[in-house]
């Protein structure tokens, strides 16, 4: 079928196509009737009878194809595409025919029974009829094909026929008209196949364009130059409490959300706000969103993009899951999830906003309150038994709150309470004792009755004379005075406090530069064998001399140390230093190094202990490595565990303090010890009570029987070495009474020395024997 071929139509363009075939029925009879009228008036002008004959077969064949379509024009729609070329067969049979008769007349007139008339009729009723072979049968290229051979042919052959060189070369240029009418089909059959396949193509993505905006989850509008809406959807339209996007149609923009008005799911004030800024965006061909609250409890954004040809778009978005997770992860992101309290972020933010506003001369206050021994609490029972505490203890401190008293959760067991507008010092502690009194008692958590303690520092200012971070420092600094003080109470910040903890921060910096710089030294105590009165070992003791403020207690840097988590590197000097001297001294003499609880919590001790014998080349059994009770307390297991690791190197433990713990006694079949080192505390009036006495002894006769050395610390004088000689009897002895801690070159020269009162403590024995 031309350059359209009949396989490349769809079907339902080529039904089309048929279906064009059979339009205008009655043209074909009309046509009929001109063409038998026109053989009649040839047969009635000449007489001969062979164009009766015609004329009889164009009326009759013209009739038959008249009565055909009128048959297909009854049979109603084509359903498929054979059905339809059963049709155009059908069309092609009768029009050959009648294009061949007709062919034929026009042969007839002008050669076989010719003169002017008859060719003139002939010649011009087929000239007639090539007219409307592209008009009408352009659905058919088959058929138009036939149609011109049939017309063009027999004009071209009978003017040939005629011999002579005018009709022969007119005949010629006829045969041409065959390609222009077959092309000129082809062409309209081309531009109505176009159009045909671009209407359809109209039709679906307008069909395409409906469904998307009909199904699409957000709202759309779209309006012309005018403000007016030309194109809308359903969920606009449900948004808008319309019935069909139909109702949408022509209204301005004011006039759309004025029915959202009327219709109750939007507030006046908001429909002027929603439609000036909308308004304004559209007429500056800027986007913008605009987030709008409805009745309902929903909240939707209003997008507006600038469009083609003049027309503005606005989108209705949906966003209520949005601004809930939005205010869910607001409300996350300022309270805390356990306690409900303002966390330490927003409190912050709440307490800088309420200082900077009001009178900057007033008073105001901040105290931090922390749990005591909370730890104990999640170490014995566990932490959710913990988070029920502190979830009982701010459902307590949330009673007080109000629009002068803001308080929230601090982080981990600690509160922070601010205060506006205090009067005095006593009106301060007065709140403060009454929220002290409020915590007091006990509560059921999980089945457990804990009791709450809590401790608290607080600090008073004018608002204008501080800031928030500020008093918190200070508040801190209190909070640590009252913990140091006994807990359960609270403290008020003094400028004393502040020195305090300025010159702690300066001993740290201190002391960090002393470890790394090993500007530690290590002394040694003797400790003397009641049986020889010589040095058996001795007790390696860390000694710090700072270049400014003299020699510091271990006493004081010690636990300065542990709580900057330095005292392992300061154990690993001390077991460095110790092994290297002890390897110098006599054979006999050992060496004893205290380590701290928070050393017995890293696996990595029994390492640095195997290193530094290795390293010093020293026997293992001349290291004994003296263990606390709060070793033992922090964690029982991991330390029993690391002591045993330990006595498997040939290393020697001995528990130190022994007596000063509640469960001591526990430890002396629980543990793999060698010696017990009794405290200091068990002397202090063993020469005058009787008491006292009978309990040292009993602690001796206890360890004695389980194999294990005993050792009493803190002999000052005479006198009490007597009585340890005579009545006591422990194995060793350590104290003043035999000299201060001694250097290691000090150690080694008095090795060998005896101490001279041993020959009083050998007669005072006789003596009591007799």
């Amino acid at each position: 079928m031309g350059k359209t071929s009949e396989n490349h139509i769809p079907d339902d363009v080529y039904i089309q196509f048929v279906r064009s075939l059979f339009n205008s029925a009655h043209t074909v009879l009309v046509g009929a009737a001109i063409h038998a009228t026109a053989a009649f008036l040839v047969y009635w002008n000449n007489g001969r009878p062979i164009y009766a004959v015609l004329g009889v077969l164009l009326l009759a064949i013209g009739v038959w194809r008249y009565a055909g379509m009128r048959r297909f024009k009854k049979s109603g729609q084509i359903a498929s595409r054979d059905e339809a070329w059963h049709w155009e067969r059908e069309y092609l049979i009768k029009g050959s025919i009648q294009a061949f008769t007709l062919g034929f007349f026009c042969f007839v007139s002008l050669y076989v029974a010719t003169d002017p008339f008859a060719q003139l009729a002939g010649f011009g009723v087929t000239l007639g009829s090539i007219v409307t072979v592209a008009g009408r049968n352009y659905g058919s290229a088959r058929m138009v094909t036939i149609f011109a051979a049939c017309f063009v042919g027999p004009i071209g052959l009978g003017l040939m026929l005629r011999g002579d060189f005018a009709h022969v070369m007119l005949g010629l240029i006829i045969f041409p008209f065959y390609l222009i009418i077959k092309g000129t089909a082809d062409q309209v059959r081309e531009v109505l196949f176009s159009a045909v396949i671009g209407h359809k193509q109209a039709r679906q993505i307008a069909h395409r364009f409906d469904r998307a905006l009909n199904t699409m989850p957000h709202g759309l509008v779209m309006l012309d130059p005018n403000g007016r809406v030309v194109v809308a959807n359903a969920e606009a339209a449900h948004l808008m409490a319309m019935s069909s996007p139909e109702a949408i149609m022509g209204r301005s923009l004011e006039a759309l959300f004025m029915r959202g008005v009327a219709a109750g799911v939007l507030d006046m004030h908001e429909c002027r706000y929603v439609v000036a800024q909308l308004t304004r965006s559209l007429r500056d061909g800027r986007d913008r969103k605009v987030l709008v609250s409805f009745a309902d409890g929903r909240y939707f954004e209003l997008s507006t993009r600038e469009g083609h040809d003049d027309l503005g778009v606005i989108t209705f978005e949906d966003v209520t899951q949005r601004v809930r997770s939005e205010e869910k992860i607001r409300v996350m992101a300022r309270f805390d999830s356990l306690t409900g309290l303002p966390n330490r972020a927003y409190l912050h933010e709440l307490v800088v906003e309420a200082m900077a506003s009001g009178d900057r001369d007033r008073s105001c206050a901040l105290a931090v309150l922390d749990l005591d021994d909370f730890k104990s609490v999640n170490d014995t029972l566990g932490h959710p038994v913990g988070d029920g505490l502190i979830y009982a203890v701010a459902e307590r401190l949330g009673t007080f709150a109000c629009e002068d008293l803001k308080i929230g959760r601090f982080g981990g067991d600690e509160f922070m309470i601010y205060f506006d507008r205090i009067e005095s010092e006593d009106h301060l502690a007065q709140l403060l004792d009454r929220i002290f009194a409020g915590l007091q008692g006990e509560t059921d958590v999980a089945g457990h009755v804990l009791r709450i303690q809590a401790s608290a520092g607080a600090v008073l200012s004018r608002a204008g004379d501080t800031d928030v971070d500020a008093m918190i420092v200070k508040a801190d600094l209190a909070l640590y005075k009252a913990k140091e003080l006994g807990k359960n109470s609270w403290r008020l910040f003094e400028a004393t406090m502040d020195e305090a903890f300025r010159n702690k921060q300066l001993l740290k910096a201190d002391l960090r530069n002393a470890v790394e710089s090993r500007g530690l030294r290590v002394v040694y105590q003797p400790i003397v064998s009641m049986t020889t009165m010589s040095i058996a070992s001795c007790e390696a003791l860390c000694r710090w001399d700072h270049p400014e403020l003299g020699p510091i207690s271990p006493a004081v840097f010690i636990p300065l140390a542990e709580e900057m988590g330095i005292v392992s590197e300061i154990s690993s000097f001390m077991l460095a230093a110790a092994t290297r001297e002890c390897a110098k001294w006599p054979e006999p003499i050992n060496v004893s190094i205290n380590l701290s609880a928070k050393d017995f919590g890293n696996r990595e001790i029994v390492g640095k202990v195997r290193a530094a014998l290795d390293e010093a080349g020293l026997a293992p059994g001349r290291l004994e490595i003296e263990v606390t009770e709060t070793a033992l307390l922090d964690d029982n297991s991991l330390t029993r565990e690391l002591i045993e690791e330990m006595k498997a190197l040939g290393v020697r433990i001995a528990l130190d303090d022994f007596g000063t713990g509640y469960s001591s006694l526990s430890y002396l079949h629980k543990l793999p010890l060698d010696k017990v080192k009794i405290d200091r505390s068990f002397l202090i009036d063993v020469t005058q009570n009787e008491r006292s006495l009978e309990l040292l002894k009993g602690v001796v006769n206890l360890s004695r029987p389980l194999g294990l050395q005993v050792t009493v610390e803190g002999v000052e004088t005479f006198d009490q070495f007597k009585v340890l000689a005579l009545s006591v009897k422990p194995d060793l002895v350590q104290g003043f009474l035999f000299g201060a801690p001694l250097s290691a070159s000090g150690i080694e020269t008095m090795s060998s020395t005896v101490w001279p009162f041993a020959k009083e403590v050998r007669t005072a024995r006789r003596s009591a024997r007799r």
